[in-house]
C-alpha cells in the first residue's frame, strides 16, 4: 500500500514554529518517524510540503497513482475552498490530520474535511500515526 502525506503552509517551520503549539520535532525528523511506522503497517510513504495553495491542490489532482493521501492542509483547512475542492474532487481517500486540536484553539473551521473521510487532530506527531492507520483500516474494509 502506498501513501501520499501532504504537509500545507509553514510546516516547514515545526521544530521552531511556536513548538508549545506544534512541538519540538522538525517535518523531517516526523516525517523519518512516519516512515518507520509506515514500514511496521507495510504502507510505503512519500511526502510533499508547500506553501503555495495552487502546489497542493496539483499534488491532490495527480496523487491518482496513490491508496491514498494523509493531508495537513495548515491554514488552508480554515479558509480554502481550492484545496476543499481538490479534495473532494478526487477518488483517492483522504485523511485529513493536524498536530494541534484546531477545536480547542481559535481556528475551529475545517472547511477542507468535507471531502475526507476523517479528521484526526490533538494529537502532535500521533496524529499522522493514527491518520495512517485509519486510512489503511478504510481501505481494506
Amino acid at each position: 500500500m502506498k501513501f501520499l502525506v501532504i504537509n500545507g503552509a509553514n510546516l516547514n517551520l515545526l521544530g521552531t514554529r511556536e513548538p508549545e503549539i506544534y512541538g519540538q520535532k522538525t517535518l523531517d525528523e516526523i516525517n523519518n518517524n512516519l516512515t518507520d511506522f509506515g514500514k511496521g503497517q507495510e504502507i510505503e510513504l512519500d511526502f510533499f510540503q508547500s506553501n503555495f495553495e495552487g502546489e497542493l491542490i496539483e499534488k491532490i489532482q495527480t496523487a491518482d497513482g496513490y491508496d491514498g493521501i494523509i493531508i495537513n492542509p495548515a491554514a488552508h483547512t480554515h479558509y480554502s475552498l481550492a484545496v476543499a475542492d481538490a479534495i473532494s474532487a478526487v477518488k483517492t481517500p483522504v485523511v485529513e490530520v493536524h498536530l494541534s486540536n484546531i477545536f480547542a484553539r481559535d481556528r475551529e473551521t475545517s472547511i477542507t474535511a468535507k471531502g475526507s473521510i476523517g479528521v484526526i487532530c490533538g494529537f502532535g506527531e500521533e496524529s499522522y500515526k493514527l491518520g495512517m492507520v485509519a486510512l489503511k483500516n478504510h481501505i481494506e474494509g
